[in-house]
């Protein structure tokens, strides 16, 4: 099986798995809003599609002729529960069109800090999203693989730490993270694509070393080459304060309350064993951003 079709491709952390994808040599098809401004952002050998994830006639065209399906699908901070939600909506449409087309196996990128859901009280309607997408994907009849991968790397520079010249922070970050590569990450997401093995499989995603959030943000900012970082803090009070008027502060609040209290181990031996072990270390990262 060669032919793969992304939904996602443009994200943060689409572009580079789509970009192992292509390396690792299949045949990569991308269903995007936008093929104009796709066109600048994916590989050349990247197969365009033009679609959205409310059509499902778009979808079943993106779906015809591939073998199988890689989801990067998130909710938008700026959205709220009742909003259409690809990881829901557009889930159930790639699902059902996908099991009609034939397709013999589905990979989506979940999350390890959605595992965070309520332990201490905390209860968040996006990562109760993420469970029940797992669930319908497992359900759905189509073999699959699941990934759970720990912090991005790419979150320093292309995420909400940085803003402008500072790098920010909320709260205080109580457990080390695993922090990986995109491009790490891809390997391993082409890699279980091409073993039987990794068929109706978990694999929690974790790079090579464990920084909390304030360490890892240092380490960033110290090897950090184009210009001078420096590292501002809020009391996260005052961002959830600001939540409760503003859909996307308050989104920023949950996730960070999650990421500085989530207790992550580390449970990668198994991935690093079947799909490749990660070789990005995060200062390599930061001097190469």
């Amino acid at each position: 099986m060669r032919k793969i079709i992304v939904f996602g491709a443009t994200g943060m952390l689409g572009k580079p798995v789509v970009r192992e994808l292509v390396d690792a040599g299949f045949e990569v098809t991308a269903m995007v809003r936008s093929p104009e401004k796709a066109r600048q952002e994916l590989p050349a050998e990247v197969k365009l599609v033009a679609g959205d994830l409310r059509n499902r006639a778009d979808v079943e065209l993106a779906l015809d002729a591939a073998e199988m399906v890689y989801l990067n699908l998130s909710v938008k901070a700026e959205t709220k529960e009742n909003d259409f939600q690809p990881e829901r909506e557009g889930l159930k449409t790639i699902l059902e069109a996908a099991k009609n087309a034939g397709v013999k196996r589905i990979a989506y990128c979940s999350s390890l800090v959605h595992r965070y859901q309520d332990k201490n009280n905390f209860h968040w309607w996006v990562f109760e999203l993420k469970k029940q997408a797992v669930e319908m994907i497992k359900t759905s009849g189509i073999p699959y693989t699941i990934f759970y991968p720990s912090g991005f790397m790419e979150n320093f520079d292309k995420g909400n730490y940085r803003q402008g010249n500072k790098m920010m922070l909320a709260g205080e970050s109580k457990h080390p993270m695993w922090f990986i590569a995109g491009s790490d990450y891809g390997k391993q997401a082409a890699k279980a694509f091409q073993i039987s093995e990794a068929e109706n499989r978990d694999y929690d995603v974790q790079g090579l070393e464990a920084f909390t959030g304030d360490e890892a943000v240092k380490v960033f900012s110290d090897n950090y080459g184009r210009e001078k970082l420096t590292i501002s803090r809020a009391p996260l009070l005052l961002l959830k304060i600001a939540g409760l008027f503003n859909q996307k502060m308050n989104y920023g609040a949950k996730i960070l309350d999650a990421l500085n209290n989530y207790p992550e181990k580390f449970a990668s031996e198994t991935t690093w064993a079947e799909l490749g072990k990660p070789t990005v270390t995060l200062a390599e990262y930061a001097r190469n951003s």
